[in-house]
Formats: C-alpha cells, sequence, structure tokens
C-alpha cells in the first residue's frame, strides 16, 4: 500500500500532505501527545514489530503491493494518537531508510496506514466491544478481528481513490478501487485474526496495557 513517487499529482501531494500534518499539528496543540518513558517504551517496541510485518510484501496488479498494517493493533493499544504516532514513525523510516514510499507521497501513506487504519481499527473494537455487552477474551477476538479487517480494508479503499483520481496514475478509479479494495477485504481477514490473537492474550494477563479496552469499559 506504500505509494510511490509519481503516483500522485501536485494536487493529490498537497492535500494529502495538508490533512496529516494538520491531524498532527491538532494531536499536539491538544495536548494528546505527552510522552512519559513507559508511553516511549511501547510506542518504540510496536512500531518496531510493525516495522517487521510491513517488510513483507505481495505484489499486486497495477502496480500496487499487499503488506500487513499494523494500524488497527496500534490504535487498539496506545489509542488513537499514539497509535497514529508509531505508523508515522514507521513509515518515515522506511521512506528515508528503504524508500519503501515515495517523499512526495509520505503525506498519503501516513494519512492511509497511520491515521485512516488506525482510527477505523480503534473505534471498530471500541464499539463493537460495547454492543458485545462482555469483556471475554472470545468477545476481544471477534473484536480485534473486525477491527483489523475493516482498518485494512477502508485503508486500502482510500489508497485506491487517491491514486485513481490522480492523472499521474495510467488507471482510473474503476479499476485502482476494486483492486485495492478486493485485496485488501481478503488480507484484512489475516489482519483481523492476528489483531485478535494478539489482543486476547495480553487481556488474561495485563488488561491495563490496552488503552481501547480500558475506554470501551473493560
Amino acid at each position: 500500500m506504500h505509494i510511490p513517487d509519481g503516483f500522485l499529482d501536485v494536487y493529490w501531494v498537497g492535500a494529502t500532505y495538508i490533512v496529516t500534518i494538520g491531524y498532527f499539528a491538532y494531536l499536539s496543540l491538544s495536548h494528546q501527545l505527552v510522552l512519559d518513558s513507559s508511553r516511549v517504551s511501547l510506542v518504540t517496541t510496536l512500531a518496531a514489530a510493525i516495522f517487521a510485518a510491513q517488510m513483507l510484501n505481495w505484489p499486486l496488479p497495477g502496480g500496487t503491493s499487499l503488506h500487513l498494517l499494523g494500524g488497527a493493533l496500534a490504535g487498539i493499544i496506545l489509542g488513537p494518537s499514539y497509535g497514529s504516532v508509531t505508523l508515522a514513525l514507521v513509515l518515515l523510516v522506511q521512506a528515508l531508510v528503504f524508500h519503501d514510499g515515495g517523499l512526495t507521497t509520505l503525506g498519503a501513506n501516513i494519512l492511509n496506514m497511520g491515521i485512516v487504519a488506525v482510527l477505523v481499527g480503534y473505534y471498530v473494537f471500541k464499539y463493537a466491544l460495547r454492543i458485545s455487552g462482555k469483556v471475554s477474551r472470545g468477545s476481544i477476538f471477534m473484536a480485534g478481528l473486525l477491527a483489523g479487517w475493516m482498518s485494512v480494508f477502508i485503508a486500502g479503499v482510500v489508497c485506491g481513490v487517491e491514486i485513481g483520481l490522480s492523472p499521474q496514475f495510467p488507471y482510473g478509479v474503476e479499476v485502482t478501487i476494486p483492486v485495492m479494495g478486493g485485496w485488501h477485504f481478503i488480507l484484512g481477514i489475516v489482519e483481523g485474526i492476528i489483531t485478535g490473537f494478539v489482543l486476547s492474550h495480553p487481556h488474561a494477563r495485563n488488561p491495563e496495557l490496552i488503552v481501547a479496552l480500558k475506554e470501551a469499559g473493560g
């Protein structure tokens, strides 16, 4: 899902950078990003795990690729603010050091994977758990599965819209949305299963580590 340089025109580049920078500026000005030693430890540990997971890529027709995101997991464990910071750090290092995703499209990549995927995963998990009416390993697994699935699918669709509407890209939305949405719909199931398993394990031992679980009333 990492969009390389040259896929987005100048207007999409500018728009996605403005939205991404504006989002993090809001988090900073609203004092939602106050780091302490324990938070830094969680952010760096989770960032390293997500970095490794995202390095596994499967090519897709149309010039893009398929890989795990980790956005839902980061948002659920750390909360949406620190979850977005975690993904932004991962994507920044990938772009600067490994050339995975372009610099002109870094705003779009952070928007898709570090904002959309994180927020969708966090809120789907939170409200799915509330609707279930109970907090157990089973309900957490199912909420995590749904959150991971939807976060990947929605982020894939948003990415498909961006590249499909950009004059720089040779295919339109009639190709990019079905390709990105369809493949990430399938990948989302895999990511959802992984997310559910990862979340249900710490719940049995240290439920206080999961921010979304506490905010959902668990």
